[in-house]
């Protein structure tokens, strides 16, 4: 697809992007990660229970991918196994941790966005550095500061564990600024990613190195 479309793309699923307070605290928190083997896309699904992060269901489908890695365009490389996966789950979580951007975007509309408006639930973009938007540093484990962009707060940057960089925050769908920090916050058990994440990125990298049976990963087709 040419970079114009990609673009009409964005913007319509932006139209439909709905930022709100969760209407009360979630039972169970998802984490969603990839992990990549040549053109192999090994897409991993957490669901934790949010009061003690105890690991509830997790899923890992494979696909095969074709779609480049272009900054700014993730969601047309990865939203297609994430969702895939997604749906494979008994027990779909009442919010998902994406490692991705939400609104702090170019236009607004990150991985977390993309998918939360396709599967219309909510979701929060949780990556590790960020792609728009100015922050002045936090200085100290357990602060926060808004990264502003465009003139408004997209997201926040948050200090989750001492000596490391800020995780960037960002809410993706049907969440708000400041519920999307309270849930990464809840999520925080020591280290630097929310455990939601944290165990989906340790199991699809053992699923792309081979360190899964085969038979646990659910084959999927072409994207």
């Amino acid at each position: 697809m040419e970079r114009t479309e990609l673009v009409s793309i964005q913007e319509r699923l932006k139209r439909r992007l709905v930022l709100e307070d969760l209407p009360c605290e979630p039972e169970t928190v998802g984490g969603a990660d990839l992990s990549y083997r040549g053109d192999l896309a090994y897409s991993t699904v957490t669901v934790l229970r949010y009061s003690d992060m105890e690991l509830v269901e997790e899923r890992t489908v494979k696909s095969r991918v074709s779609f480049p890695y272009v900054p700014g365009f993730l969601s047309f490389r990865e939203a297609g196994p994430v969702i895939r996966t997604f749906k494979t789950l008994k027990k779909r979580p009442d919010v998902l941790l994406i490692d991705g951007q939400g609104i702090a975007h170019p236009r607004g509309i990150g991985l977390a966005s993309h998918v939360g408006v396709l599967l219309d639930r909510p979701t929060i973009g949780v990556a590790k550095s960020p792609l728009v938007g100015e922050y002045l540093a936090p200085g100290r484990l357990g602060a926060a500061s808004p990264i502003e962009y465009g003139g408004q707060v997209v997201g926040y940057a948050y200090i989750s564990k001492k000596g490391t960089r800020p995780l960037i925050i960002s809410p993706g769908h049907r969440v708000s600024l400041e519920s999307s920090l309270a849930v990464v916050k809840g999520c925080i058990r020591g280290h630097k990613l929310p455990e939601p994440l944290r165990l989906a990125h340790l199991l699809s990298k053992e699923a792309a190195k081979g360190q899964v049976s085969e038979r646990l990963i659910s084959h999927l087709g072409h994207e």
